[in-house]
């Protein structure tokens, strides 16, 4: 997507009638609805003039660029109206305006949004094509000089990567769209001019735009924060980084390159901080099917939580106390039962399959991936049915909502009738006449053939999903056995509780077995890295399992074996041992609940191995500091 697509001769107003803005906002909204992709003028101009509210979109030197998103626009496009005589504005520099590029982009659209309006903001700085636009005598002029500029930005992109030196910059402004925009233009010309290369990312009143990546950061020779506001720094550990205001980069930025590449570097990440960038860059580097499942797992797993932890305490009244009227306890027991059984856990099947759906298709997929998951439960499909509805929810949505085109004055009925209503329906069909028998077997045979499972079985089932635990460290396959592991607690059986045992000890053997191997052996070990493994253990301990990447990271060769060999010590013994789990998150700390580890000792026990395993193989495989 490029400036020159979104504008089009129909969307032109060489001569604007309005001289003050909100006329010049009902011609250009008028030409959006004629060129159809405004659906409702009304409902489009609320929230332009909404957005006008909160500041002005006059940036100055005769610009203006107001913007609305709104369920009313079909598609991300602009239009642009030219005013000779000027048009009253309340402009920042105070000036009439001359060019009103009016952007329009559909509701949720938000990454269209911010790079229409970053492009836009930067390629009007410059002044030779500010005065070719107001100059133009045709629509055809107009469109002439974007595509000039977009073949000219399309050049830049490719000689960038051939240059030597290598930049990265932020530019903040937290009152207007100009300044930050100014500031990385000043920046990239300047850099084009001394022949370096150089990413901006833009932090301005709308957002972040032209995020940078975690490549070109390790790639860059230094850093420069041109901001007058906070920007987070944790990122640029170990790089030279240049901090200083925006007006200092719009006004001399050859110097300020200069200067950054002389600048010191910033001292490296605490632990938990590289821990919390590792967890996050693993997230970024998910597949899609992994993060709308992961944002249905998230929201589901405080009800699980809350519901087994709940389930747990009314066994400390007596293990049938909520099912025995005649025992003292009864009222509190049942309760307690009510609300963690019967409430929390019935929510958790249609949470995990709306949060899938709305991943997928934003809030239209929310009704249908609820009312699936109803389904799924009410079916015996489970928590499989679940994650088969909430996908299907939420690309049945996203299909009837980029796929039907109603006429313009019935539009405005799609995100509130036409999607949830034919996609509910479509799901609930399937679910019922298709989908929810099947799996409903499925998982019967799932639960009954864990019920069964012998010692053996379990152990080597065990094993597996400890292994799995520890292979990525909170990647996806660590997340396919966390997923199963939640899934099984939701049956509330005993097979389930122990495969949740097995999956949360594992996860806490690999961050305690590398602090148990610097404590042990800190000759193998930097003192930056000694002082990592304190961390290491209290995020271990927390079930933190991303605690150990540092580590993985720095000598994977070596660590990544030794933590899968530990981990799936770990899972094999908890299933041999029978311990049960009704919580799905917390570490230790739930050991202090009442009933909610079962054989609680044997449960520490096969951590404390796991995480002994882990440590000496590592510490064998390592060799001292001053050899490596």
């Amino acid at each position: 997507m490029n400036l020159y697509d979104l504008l089009t001769p129909g969307r032109i107003i060489l001569h604007l009638r309005g001289t003050d803005k909100e006329a010049v906002f009902h011609e250009l909204a008028d030409v959006l609805v004629e060129e159809g992709i405004v659906l409702d003028k009304q409902g489009f101009m609320k929230a332009v003039l909404d957005r006008e509210r909160q500041g002005t979109t006059g940036i100055g030197d005769g610009i203006a660029i107001p913007h609305g998103r709104s369920a009313f626009v079909r598609r991300p496009a602009l239009a642009l109206g030219v005013s000779r005589r000027g048009v009253a504005f309340d402009s920042l520099d105070g000036k009439p305006v001359h060019l009103v590029f009016m952007i329009a982009v559909p509701d949720q659209a938000d990454e269209e949004h911010l790079y229409i309006l970053a492009e836009l903001s930067r390629m009007l700085l410059q002044e030779e094509i500010r005065n070719g636009l107001m100059e133009a005598e045709t629509k055809q002029e107009i469109l002439d000089i974007l595509r000039k500029q977009r073949n000219e930005n399309s050049e830049t992109e490719n000689r960038m990567g051939e240059q030597t030196k290598k930049l990265v910059a932020i530019t903040a402004c937290p009152t207007g769209i100009a300044h930050t925009y100014m500031a990385a233009e000043a920046l990239e010309k300047a850099a084009k001019e001394l022949g370096y290369a150089i990413r901006v990312e833009t932090q301005g009143s709308v957002g972040a735009e032209h995020t940078l990546t975690s490549e070109e950061i390790e790639e860059a020779d230094a850093v420069i924060i041109a901001a007058d506001k906070k920007v987070d720094l944790q990122r640029f550990a170990n790089k030279r980084v240049l901090e200083t205001s925006v007006s200092s980069a719009i006004k001399d930025a050859k110097r300020l390159i200069e200067a950054a590449l002389q600048a010191s570097e910033r001292p490296p990440l605490e632990y938990q901080e590289q821990v919390q960038r590792a967890k996050e860059q693993k997230k970024d580097s998910m597949p899609n099917f992994y993060k709308h499942l992961m944002n249905g797992v998230s929201h589901m797993i405080p009800l699980v939580t809350a519901g087994g932890l709940l389930i747990a305490i009314s066994f400390a009244f007596g293990i049938t106390a909520f099912n025995d009227p005649s025992s003292p306890y009864y009222t509190i027991a049942k309760a307690l039962m009510d609300i963690g059984g019967g409430s929390a856990f019935a929510l958790m099947v249609p949470i995990l399959s709306g949060f899938i759906a709305m991943s997928i298709a934003d809030r239209p997929g929310l009704a249908p991936g609820l009312v699936g998951g109803i389904l799924a439960s009410t079916l015996g499909a489970g928590f499989l049915g679940g994650i088969i509805s909430g996908f299907l929810a939420g690309y049945v949505a996203k299909w009837i909502r980029d796929g039907i085109r109603l006429p313009k004055n019935l539009q405005g009925l799609m995100p509130v009738l036409i999607i949830p209503f034919l996609a509910t329906a479509i799901v609930g069909l399937v679910m019922i006449f298709i989908i929810g028998t099947p799996v409903k077997e499925m998982m019967t045979g799932l639960t009954d053939g864990l019920k069964n499972m012998g010692t053996s079985a379990s152990v080597g089932l065990g094993l597996l999903l400890g292994a799995m635990m520890a292979s990525d460290m909170g990647g996806p396959i660590n997340k396919v056995a966390y997923t199963f592991a939640t899934g099984m607690l939701g049956s509330q059986t005993d097979a389930g509780y122990m495969i949740m045992a097995a999956v949360m000890a594992a996860g806490m053997v690999p961050p305690i077995g590398m602090a148990l191997s610097t404590w042990i052996a800190p000759k193998k070990y930097t003192k930056e890295e000694q002082e990592a493994g304190k961390a290491a253990a209290v995020l271990g301990i927390s079930f933190i399992t991303e605690g150990a990447i540092p580590f993985a990271a720095r000598d994977p060769f070596r660590v990544i074996p030794s933590i899968v060999i530990g981990s799936a010590v770990t899972g094999g013994l908890s299933m041999l041992f029978r311990a049960t789990l009704r919580a799905p998150h917390g570490g230790i700390f739930v050991l202090a609940v009442p009933n909610a580890v079962g054989h609680v000792l044997l449960y520490a026990l096969a951590i404390l191995i796991g995480a002994v395993v882990t440590a000496l193989i590592v510490t064998f495989l390592k060799k001292p500091v001053d050899q490596a």
